[in-house]
C-alpha cells in the first residue's frame, strides 16, 4: 500500500498530541495516512507498554488511519545509527509516503530530538539506490519522501507554517484521550507526571486555539520545515 502521509513518533501518543488534527483532516479529504511508532513507550511512568499498545490501536481507529506499525526501538536509549536508520528505511520503502511528519527538532524529552534527526536522516538515505533493504525476501526500491515536516511538541517552537484543523479539533482530542493511562484522570491513583495534569490536557486545545487565532481560524497545528515552503500562487495561502 502506498501512503500519502506517514506520521512518525518516538512514542505512542506523540503523533496524537501534535498532529492528529492534520491527520484527521487529510483522512477526511481521502488521503491515505499511516502512523509509525519508534518505541512502545515502555519507560513511561504511568501504565504499561501493553496498555499503550491497546491505546494506540484505539487512537488509530478514531483517526481512521490506514496502517500503524511499531518498530520496538528501546525507549530512551535508541540512537541514530545504521541499524535504526535501516529499519525506518524499510518502512519508508514499504509505504512510499510523499510526506513524512516527525518529532520536534528540539524538545523536553530527549527521544523527541533524537527521533527527529533519526527520521530525517533515514528519509534522505532511503533515496539512495546503493543502500539495499529487503522485505519478505524481496529487494526494495529506493524511495525518498518529497517533504519532511516536524510537528511541535512540549516547547513552543515558532512554526514555519500552520494547518487549519477547526473542523477536526474534537477528533484530535478524542484520539489523545484514547491514551487514558497517560493523561488527566481525577480518580487516578497513578503517580503524577508533567503530562498527567489537567493543565496539560487543556493546553492541547488552547495551544491549537492560539495558533488558530494567529491565522484567523478556530484551531490550528504548527510545523517546522527543512527547506523552503513553495507555493504555486500567493493565492494558495489562506
Amino acid at each position: 500500500m502506498k501512503l500519502d502521509i506517514l506520521a512518525i513518533g518516538a512514542h505512542p501518543d506523540d503523533v496524537e498530541l501534535s498532529c492528529s488534527g492534520t491527520i484527521a483532516k487529510e483522512v477526511s479529504n481521502g488521503k491515505k495516512v499511516g502512523i509509525l511508532d519508534l518505541t512502545r513507550g515502555e519507560l513511561g511512568t504511568r501504565g504499561t507498554s501493553e496498555i499503550r499498545d491497546l491505546e494506540a490501536k484505539r487512537a488509530s481507529e478514531i483517526l481512521g488511519v490506514q496502517i500503524r506499525e511499531n518498530l520496538g526501538f528501546k525507549d530512551g536509549f535508541f540512537i541514530n545509527d545504521e541499524k535504526h536508520q535501516l529499519e525506518i528505511i524499510k518502512i519508508l520503502r514499504k509505504y512510499k509516503p510523499n510526506v513524512v511528519l516527525c518529532n520536534a527538532v528540539d524538545d523536553r524529552h530527549i527521544d523527541h530530538g533524537k527521533g527527529s534527526k533519526l527520521v530525517s536522516d533515514a528519509c534522505f538515505l532511503s533515496g539512495l539506490r546503493k543502500i539495499e533493504t529487503f522485505l519478505n525476501g524481496k529487494q526494495q526500491e529506493a524511495w525518498r519522501p518529497k517533504h519532511v515536516y516536524h510537528y511541535i511538541q512540549w516547547k513552543n517552537i515558532e512554526p514555519d507554517f500552520v494547518v487549519d484543523i477547526g473542523n477536526h479539533i474534537e477528533t484530535k482530542m478524542e484520539s489523545v484521550k484514547a491514551y487514558a493511562s497517560q493523561f488527566y484522570d481525577a480518580d487516578s491513583t497513578q503517580p503524577s507526571t508533567p503530562i498527567s495534569s489537567k493543565n496539560f490536557l487543556d493546553s492541547i486545545r488552547y495551544r491549537a486555539a492560539d495558533l488558530g487565532r494567529i491565522i484567523g481560524v478556530d484551531y490550528a497545528e504548527g510545523f517546522t520545515v527543512e527547506r523552503y515552503v513553495a507555493v504555486d500562487s500567493i493565492f494558495d495561502l489562506i
